[in-house]
């Protein structure tokens, strides 16, 4: 029986007398054996390149071979005629249409046919059911560009130079404010406390109200700023008479208290006046009159309020004292009497402790009895 062959076991080191061992490799010499490597590598997957462009469709069928049924068949036998590309599912038959695929013959499992192919080159994207400018070409608020943020084709010098033209396009100041004329002096608007042709145009524009920077500062009674919370407290405006433009204008400003808020409303303080003296309420004594009313309400309210908790914590004090007295044996009695041996009680309290709704409550050290105390 012959032996089959097998690798043969790592010959030890020989050292021949007379003869020096070889010494190791050195970096430079290691650094030339690793190019001379890959420069073989590149060559020979260059040449089996080319032979794969020379036999681009090669046969899958395998050739027969002369070998007898129960011998092993030759490693040539298996790999002669098998394309590089069978592995990665690349092979290609000119008989289907499209190619040959060997994974368009793999079924999938029963669990896994029941789903949806879409075909996205089809499909129409809605934007998630949010409304799009083409939606609504005639909405305004979604064709407006936010003018908040710098384009990109702008750099950073041009964009400032833009904001502050901007501004003063707003305020129309500098450039932008609107040309005097000498030969139509009736024509000019001047200021209404000094006569001075320095007016605030922007004033102008949403107050119609034309005065100078100079007389806003000597007259602060009358052309001073109002918040819409200072109109509604002060002079008992009304939201709906607020927001009318028409009725009393206002000015827009940031919320100094938060950028995320709404604007701030400004109200000259003399339009506001007038309307509240002379349309809504007639006179100043009137306005005051019905401030005392509001605040004689308010105050009524209160004391109501204050009054029923107080009626309330006095039946709960009874109904305890009464239920004490049941079980102490008693038939009941008057709210303070002192309970089993008859005659006046007087009170003893403790210190008031808080209870779990946050109600001071008082203990009395003889009795036991307990009164919520109430701070106002």
């Amino acid at each position: 029986m012959t032996k089959r062959p097998s690798t043969p076991p790592a010959q030890a080191a020989v050292f021949h007398p007379g003869i020096p061992p070889r010494s190791p490799l050195t970096p430079e010499q290691v650094k030339k054996i690793e190019i001379n490597r890959l420069k073989a590598k590149t060559l020979r997957d260059q040449r089996e390149a080319e032979a794969r462009k020379q036999n681009p469709t090669p046969s899958l069928n395998r050739p027969t071979s002369n070998v007898t049924a129960g011998q092993k068949r030759p490693y040539s036998a298996t790999t002669s005629n098998v394309p590089s590309t069978s592995r990665d599912a690349q092979s290609t038959d000119p008989a289907k249409a499209g190619g040959f695929r060997p994974l368009d013959d793999i079924q999938p499992a029963r669990n896994f046919t029941k789903f949806v192919e879409y075909d996205f080159s089809k499909m129409t994207d809605t934007k998630g059911g949010f409304l799009t400018a083409e939606d609504d070409p005639h909405n305004k608020a979604l064709h407006s560009q936010n003018t908040d943020e710098k384009p990109a084709h702008m750099t950073m010098r041009e964009w400032e130079r833009h904001q502050l033209l901007r501004s003063l396009r707003d305020q129309k100041a500098g450039p932008f404010e609107p040309g005097l004329s000498v030969l139509k002096k009736e024509e000019n608007k001047v200021c209404q406390e000094c006569g001075s042709l320095e007016i605030d145009w922007k004033w102008v524009d949403i107050f119609g109200c034309a005065v100078c920077n100079a007389c806003k500062d000597k007259v602060p009674e009358k052309y001073s700023l109002l918040t819409k919370t200072e109109a509604k407290e002060d002079y008992l405006l009304t939201d709906p008479e607020l927001k009318d433009e028409e009725l009393l204008p206002h000015l827009e400003r940031p919320n100094p208290h938060k950028s995320t808020w709404n604007n701030m409303m400004l109200y000259l303080r003399y339009q506001v006046e007038e309307y509240a003296f002379e349309k809504k309420w007639g006179s100043a004594e009137a306005l005051d009159e019905e401030f005392a009313k509001r605040e004689g309400e308010k105050k009524r309210r209160k004391e109501d309020k204050f009054k029923s908790k107080l009626n309330e914590l006095k039946k709960k004090t009874r109904v305890d004292a009464y239920r004490r007295s049941r079980r102490a044996g008693g038939g009941g009695g008057e709210f303070g009497d002192e309970i089993g041996r008859g005659g006046k009680h007087t009170h003893v309290w403790g210190r008031p402790v808080e209870n779990e709704e946050g109600v001071g409550v008082k203990t009395c050290v003889e009795c036991g009895m307990e009164v919520e105390e109430l701070e106002f």
